[in-house]
């Protein structure tokens, strides 16, 4: 494995430097002793941000790592990787 920086990693970086601020603030929140309500929403936002950067960034790895090698392959196969590639959306 070859370590490769895409042009979404900086998107990525930023987005989960935010979700780590904000998990900090829920914490304190609860430290705080906020409604479970508040809590749990905001928690929901943080899973959602971290979620929103995994996607991100197993869709670049499929779309330039895998879609590069794929090159090689013949044309059958391509299309096969290619909806691979789409069904993941799903996910």
């Amino acid at each position: 494995m070859t370590n490769t920086i895409h042009a979404s990693h900086p998107a990525i970086v930023k987005r989960l430097r935010r979700a780590e601020g904000h998990l900090r603030s829920v914490v304190a929140m609860i430290e705080a002793g906020r409604p479970c309500l508040e809590l749990a929403q905001q928690l929901h936002a943080v899973e959602k941000a971290i979620g929103q950067a995994k996607k991100t960034l197993i869709r670049d790895h499929l779309d330039h790592c895998l879609g590069e090698a794929a090159q090689a392959l013949p044309a059958g196969q391509q299309r096969s990787i290619e909806e691979f590639k789409e069904i993941t959306k799903y996910l």
